[in-house]
C-alpha cells in the first residue's frame, strides 16, 4: 500500500485537532475505500473529527491506498461502512494489520475491530462474524458513550471488555448473542442474547438535536473536488414503504436555520466555493425558502451549489433559477414509477401531473437536464405498468422540450426494518429493465439502468443472516460478480440455504429474521400495518 502524505496536505480542516493526552487511545479509523472516496464521505469526516478533537483519543486514518502513520499496538481499530462490497476491503485491511478476520480468533494482544454506518446499522449479520463492536445508529451521541464505556474496562480483558460494552444502548456484541437454526439449510429458530446480563435486544440509538452534521474537511482530492457539505435534514417525512433511508433514520429532522446551517455554511463557504446540501428530502426543510434567498445573496454569486435529490412537488422556477446561476445545470428527482397505482403501493404521493410541472420549472428556470430516478420489480407491479412509465416519460419530453431526461433505474431490493424487508426480488426485474431501455431509446430517451447482478449480490447482503460470513471469505478470492457468488453457494451446499432463499424468497410474516434481536426506529407491527396498506393497492 502507497504511504502518501501528499493526500492529507492537501487537506483544509474545518476544526481544530485535540493534543493527545499522554495515557490516550491509541486508535485507527477505516474507511474500506481510496482516500478520494472516503474522504467524500460526510459520515467518515464527521466520526474522525469527533475522535480527532478528544484529548483521550489518539486516531489515525486508513485507507485502502493511503494512510496516517499507525499506532504500532492499537487498541481501538473502527470502520465506517457505507457500501456492501466493501466488506473484501476490510477483510484485506484486517490482514494487512495482521489482525484475525475473525472476531473469535482475536486475543487481548489485537484491538477491538468495531463497525457503524448505514449498511452496519440495517443489518450488520452477514459481517458479525468479522466485527468485535458494532455502533446502531446515529453517531452524535453513541460514539462518546462508546468511548466513555471503553475506558472504564480499558485495562480489562477482551471478555470484560465486550460485556461491558454490551451494556451501552446500541452497542451491538455479536458474539454475545447465539442464533440457532432449524438446521444448517434451514429458518432461524431463535436469537438470544447468551445469559440474563446481556440485552436481549439492541436499540438503534437516534439523535434528536437540531444541529446536523457539516464537513470537518474540505480537499481538492475528494471525488467531489473541494465540496463543502451540510445536513439540511436526516430522513424522510414520505415514508416510501421499501426505503431504507426514510425508515431506518426516523424520525425526521431538520437543522435549525439560524444556529446550523447558517453558521455552518459561512464556515464551508470562507474555505471553498462548492457547497452541497446533504439529506434524502432537502427541499422539505420547513424554512428551505428562507435558505435560498440566503444563498441567492450577491456575497455568494461565485459559490457552485449541488442538492441531492428533491421532492418533485418542490421543484419551482425560483428553485431551478438559483440553480442555475450557482453552476448546476441539473436537477435529481425520484418518482419510482409512471404508475399511479405503483406509487400508491409504495406510499409515493406524487400524481403525473406534479411530475410534468417539475420538467416544466426545470427548464423555466434555465436547467438543462432533468434526472429521474425510476424501479422496476417493485412489489405488486404488472407488466402494463411500465407502459405508463414509457408514456410518462415521452410526456415529460413533449412538455418541456429542449430538456435533457434521463430515468436511471433500479431493481427493488428487500431492506431490513421497512414494511417490503419481507418480499424477495422479482425474477422479471431484469427483462423489465431491458424493456425500458428498449423503448425510452427508441424514444431518444437516455435510459441508465443500475446492473441487476449487482440488485442480486446487494439483496443477498441486505437480508443475510451469519451463515454468509463463510461465502463471503469465498467470495472475496473469487470476484465481486454475481458468478462468484453462485460458485460459492455450489462450494458451500448444505451449510447454508440457497440463494434463492435469501434473494428471491417472499418471507413469512412470523419468520424470526436475521435482525429479529436489533430494534430500528419503528416496532415489527407497525412495518407490518405499513406492508398491510401497500398490498391492498395489489390488483
Amino acid at each position: 500500500m502507497p504511504v502518501t502524505a501528499s493526500a492529507f496536505a492537501a487537506e483544509r480542516l474545518l476544526f481544530t485537532p485535540a493534543t493527545p493526552d499522554n495515557d490516550a487511545i491509541p486508535a485507527i479509523f477505516a474507511f474500506p475505500n481510496e482516500y478520494t472516496v472516503g474522504i467524500t464521505s460526510l459520515g467518515f469526516q464527521v466520526v474522525w473529527a469527533t475522535l480527532a478533537m478528544r484529548r483521550d483519543v489518539e486516531v489515525s486514518r486508513l485507507f485502502t491506498d493511503t494512510r496516517e502513520q499507525l499506532p504500532r499496538n492499537p487498541e481501538l481499530l473502527g470502520f465506517s461502512v457505507s457500501w456492501e462490497l466493501d466488506y473484501v476491503n476490510i477483510l484485506n485491511l484486517l490482514e494487512s494489520l495482521e489482525i484475525p478476520t475473525r472476531a473469535a480468533a482475536r486475543s487481548d494482544e489485537h484491538p477491538l475491530v468495531f463497525g457503524g454506518g448505514p449498511v452496519l446499522t440495517a443489518n450488520p449479520e452477514p459481517f458479525a462474524d468479522f466485527f468485535d463492536v458494532i455502533l446502531l445508529g446515529d453517531g452524535e451521541n453513541l460514539l462518546g458513550n462508546f468511548i466513555d464505556a471503553y475506558k472504564e474496562v480499558r485495562s480489562a480483558n477482551r471478555q470484560v471488555k465486550l460485556r461491558h460494552l454490551a451494556q451501552v444502548p446500541g452497542i451491538y456484541v455479536p458474539s454475545l448473542y447465539h442464533v440457532e437454526y432449524d438446521d444448517s439449510t434451514g429458518f432461524i429458530k431463535s436469537i438470544e442474547s447468551v445469559d440474563a446480563e446481556i440485552p436481549s435486544q439492541v436499540e438503534k440509538q437516534t439523535y434528536r438535536g437540531n444541529t446536523l452534521s457539516a464537513s470537518s474537511v474540505v480537499t481538492e482530492k475528494a471525488a467531489w473536488e473541494n465540496i463543502y457539505m451540510v445536513e439540511v435534514v436526516r430522513s424522510c417525512p414520505e415514508m416510501c414503504r421499501f426505503c431504507l433511508a426514510s425508515y431506518l433514520t426516523l424520525p425526521f429532522r431538520t437543522a435549525s436555520l439560524e444556529t446550523s446551517l447558517i453558521p455552518a455554511i459561512d464556515r464551508g463557504l470562507a474555505v471553498t466555493n462548492r457547497l452541497g446540501l446533504l439529506g434524502a428530502s432537502v427541499t422539505q426543510h420547513p424554512e428551505f425558502e428562507a435558505l435560498l434567498d440566503y444563498l441567492s445573496k450577491p456575497q455568494y454569486d461565485d459559490v457552485r451549489l449541488s442538492i441531492a435529490s428533491v421532492r418533485t412537488n418542490t421543484v419551482t422556477v425560483k428553485l431551478a433559477e438559483i440553480l442555475a446561476k450557482r453552476d448546476t445545470r441539473s436537477l435529481t428527482i425520484a418518482v419510482e414509477s409512471g404508475s399511479e397505482r405503483v406509487r400508491q403501493i409504495i406510499n409515493k404521493k406524487l400524481n403525473n401531473d406534479e411530475i410534468v410541472q417539475a420538467a416544466i420549472n426545470a427548464k423555466a428556470g434555465g436547467l438543462s437536464a432533468l434526472k429521474l430516478y425510476g424501479m422496476v420489480g417493485i412489489p405488486g407491479e404488472e407488466a402494463e405498468d411500465l407502459d405508463q412509465t414509457v408514456a410518462m416519460m415521452r410526456s415529460l419530453k413533449k412538455s418541456a422540450p429542449g430538456l435533457r431526461l434521463t430515468l436511471g433505474c433500479s431493481t427493488f431490493v428487500p431492506k431490513a426494518h421497512t414494511p417490503f424487508q419481507w418480499f424477495g426480488v422479482n425474477r422479471q426485474a431484469e427483462k423489465r429493465l431491458k424493456f425500458l431501455e428498449k423503448e425510452l431509446r427508441r424514444n431518444g430517451i437516455d435510459f441508465r439502468p443500475e446492473s441487476y447482478n449487482w440488485s442480486v449480490m446487494q439483496a443477498l447482503i441486505s437480508r443475510g443472516d451469519r451463515r454468509l460470513s463463510h461465502l463471503l471469505e469465498l467470495t472475496r478470492h473469487y470476484g465481486d460478480s454475481l458468478g462468484s457468488y453462485r460458485r460459492a453457494f455450489k462450494e458451500l451446499r448444505g451449510q447454508l440455504p440457497e440463494l434463492d432463499y435469501y434473494v428471491h424468497t417472499n418471507w413469512e410474516l412470523e419468520q424470526v429474521l436475521p435482525w429479529n434481536h436489533l430494534q430500528g426506529p419503528l416496532p415489527v407491527a407497525t412495518l407490518q400495518k405499513h406492508l398491510a396498506a401497500a398490498t391492498s393497492n395489489f390488483s
